[in-house]
């Protein structure tokens, strides 16, 4: 960023303090429990808030309590707020109070969970459907398609409960060997997910578990807790045991919140205490954005479906890391923050240390937006690389003149004349075209092997690496599995085969080593392709 970025934004700042005050906008938050979850969402709105010195936020919380969610939208409405947003404990039960809001004149913004009214400005949610099915794939996939599963499930009558289930059971229903053996209610808490499976293993002590699906990640860590504390129950766990009179190993445990920080989804995957999560983004900043957006008479969408990604040990060290960044830069600026409010009331007639504060917050800001706008750039661009070339030789291929002969060498460094077949290869195009006719031809083959790609074009293996070395700066073995893993890429996109059968497909004897591959080619997993 140059000198003249910089002035520009200590002009525009020195503006802002010359013109008049903007009217205060007064917004309420009502969410419908108290989680870690919804801290951290509440926590972001704080962050963009303290960017508009004209926004005034106000939040309550129902703990789960609809009547009381109810109540409290209707004393922020008569609060004189300007806009509400809200978080919906039920489907039903809340939304006469939401249409009372809308119908005065109030803009509604529901997030995260559905009404069954369609008196609403604007909706913002994740697909939870689509996050229980694609953990009932992933479920299916690490238990080879069979085995016995216990799903918990979210709060009766809400939307994300209802669509994980839906999502997670049209999944595993391709799977007939897998069977759901237990469904337990639960309230998103790990409180109620602990209680409720101490008791079913209570009644059912021989039952044997493979994977338990818990709605939130919470819901799964009661489980596992409860199924490590239950009498009669024995688990092998990281080479130690549990005493009981019985012997099984610990089953998976998946959830979804897949939150960053201590204690979070993240790192309960990372350190094997969930095996899997699904990062359901809580936004706050966006969510404000939004607001303002609708009450400063900007464009806006009314429907906004935010993306998320699966969380696996393969995965978490990468995205622990990242958030942690994130949050790291967000304490800077709160620190910030807290040490320009004392600098103002300190002294509030010097008020170009305010000035100087927001010069240096705006820029963190600017450094944390261009920080993920790189980030997003470089995945989009590796996403178009390989949709609009998919099998791609590297270029170094192209500097070789046509008619270029390699020279060969035997194994002992002796000087060799080239054979027939080599003369015959001796052309880069023509080597390559039959190279890539070869490897085409057998992709499927999981046993092909760089001597059987040898054999096949009249090669000893040692002719065959350094003809391919000296053209494209990659090993044969390196073209096979780039080969692999661009067909597998296109098969997902224009073939509804399952990961596991595109795995198959390309010649990978294991669909998890495929998708292992596959994140450190393409900088994702192959279930976020089709989306």
């Amino acid at each position: 960023m140059n000198k003249t970025y910089l002035c520009f934004f200590a002009l525009m700042l020195a503006l802002l303090s010359c013109s008049p005050q903007r009217k205060q906008h007064r917004i309420g938050v009502s969410q419908c429990s108290e989680d870690i979850w919804r801290d951290w969402q509440n926590a972001e709105m704080r962050m963009e808030a303290s960017f508009h010195e004209n926004v005034a936020l106000t939040f309550t919380t129902a703990h789960d309590d609809s009547q009381r969610q109810s109540q409290q939208i209707d004393s922020l409405v008569a609060s004189g707020i300007d806009l509400l947003i809200v978080a919906p404990n039920q489907l039903s039960s809340v939304s006469p109070a939401i249409d009372r809001a809308y119908d005065s004149g109030v803009p509604v913004i529901v997030f995260e969970r559905k009404t069954d009214s369609q008196k609403y400005t604007a909706f913002v949610s994740a697909d939870n459907y689509e996050m229980g099915r694609q953990m009932g794939e992933y479920i299916a996939m690490r238990l080879d398609g069979k085995g016995q599963l216990m799903e918990i499930l979210g709060l009766k009558g809400s939307s994300p409960a209802d669509e994980r289930h839906r999502g997670f059971r049209d999944a595993i229903a391709h799977y007939p060997d897998l069977k759901v053996v237990a469904t337990l209610q639960g309230d998103w808490t790990e409180e109620t997910a602990y209680e409720a499976v101490k008791a079913y293993l209570h009644h059912q002590p021989s039952i044997n578990i493979d994977c338990v699906f818990g709605h939130n990640d919470r819901t799964a860590m009661g489980a596992r807790k409860a199924m490590l504390e239950v009498s009669g129950f024995r688990f092998q766990v990281s080479g130690s045991q549990v005493s009981g009179s019985q012997s099984q190993t610990l089953p998976m445990f998946c959830g979804i919140d897949g939150l960053p920080g201590e204690n979070g989804g993240i790192q309960q995957v990372r350190d094997s205490l969930l095996t899997a999560s699904y990062i359901y983004p809580t936004r706050g900043d966006l969510l404000l954005q939004v607001a303002l957006d609708i009450l400063e008479g900007r464009s806006y969408e009314k429907e906004v479906m935010l993306t998320s990604a699966l969380v696996t040990r393969e995965n978490a060290n990468v995205l622990l890391l990242e958030s942690d960044e994130v949050m790291r830069r967000a304490q800077q600026l709160e620190l910030l923050q807290e040490k320009a409010s004392g600098y103002l009331h300190q002294l509030n007639a010097q008020r170009v240390v305010m000035w100087l504060a927001g010069i240096v917050i705006f820029l963190l800001l600017i450094a944390i937006v261009l920080f993920y706008l790189y980030h997003r750039n470089k995945v989009n661009m590796q996403r178009e690389r390989v949709v609009q070339n998919l099998w791609n030789m590297p270029e170094a291929i192209s500097s070789v003149p046509e008619g270029t002969t390699i020279p060969m060498q035997t194994e002992d460094d002796g000087a060799q004349t080239p054979s027939d077949e080599e003369e015959a290869a001796s052309a880069p195009s023509t080597f390559i075209t039959r190279f890539k006719e070869v490897v085409e031809k057998r992709m499927d083959d999981s046993e092909l092997s760089v001597e059987d790609i040898a054999a096949d074009m009249n090669l000893s293996r040692v002719q065959l690496y350094r003809k391919v070395k000296s053209l494209s700066g990659s090993s044969p073995v390196e073209l096979l599995r780039t080969a692999r893993l661009n067909r597998g890429y296109q098969m997902l996109l224009t073939t509804d085969k399952s990961i596991s059968e595109v795995a198959y497909a390309v010649g990978f004897s294991a669909p998890a080593y495929f998708t292992k591959c596959f994140k450190d080619e393409f900088g994702m997993v192959p279930g976020e392709v089709r989306k």
